[in-house]
């Protein structure tokens, strides 16, 4: 069944997380039930803001660019999300383990965190998300409007489908 009155392409709802934040980790239940409902009609990307209190969420964002590259990146980041304590008490081995848990080309892998090849993309949205004024992870852009989810995800989901269903009528 199509909507004649639905927009051809997909509402558009970007998700700042840092990669290393067990709060992005809760998001993912949200990211999961939009999904749900909405399905191909919302395209959700995600954003880099790896935080400075977080040791290895820049290095994960990178290993994040990697996996998109090698078109796992939403399974890749949320193998690690699943893991961010492991994370911070181990660091980078942790890249590795998830990237090989998905069957990623470890060669490849590994050499994209030793020459930076995706350090402009993090710069890129790092910068941007400062821009937008994202302060914590996670927040979301959707429709033009900030959600930040840095202190509390109370109610985001039900805001996100308010402007989705919004944006979707047209």
């Amino acid at each position: 069944m199509t909507d004649s009155t639905a927009p051809s392409s997909p509402v558009v709802l970007e998700a700042w997380f840092d990669l290393q934040c067990p709060d992005c980790f809760q998001a993912l239940d949200d990211v999961h039930a939009l999904r749900e409902k909405y399905g191909d009609r919302l395209d959700v990307r995600l954003r880099h803001f790896p935080l400075a209190k977080n040791k290895h969420a820049y290095a994960a964002a990178q290993a994040a660019e990697e996996a998109f590259e090698q078109e796992a990146g939403w399974p890749y980041a949320e193998a690690l999300l699943a893991r961010t304590a492991d994370l911070a008490d181990r660091g980078e081995p942790v890249l590795q383990e998830v990237a090989a848990g998905l069957g990623l080309d470890a060669e490849e892998f590994d050499t994209a965190l030793i020459d930076g090849r995706h350090l402009l993309a993090v710069d890129a949205d790092q910068a941007e998300g400062q821009a937008l004024k994202v302060t914590g992870t996670p927040t979301y852009v959707i429709g033009g409007e900030r959600l930040d989810g840095g202190k509390s995800q109370e109610g985001l989901r039900a805001r996100i489908e308010e402007i989705a269903d919004r944006l979707l009528v047209g």
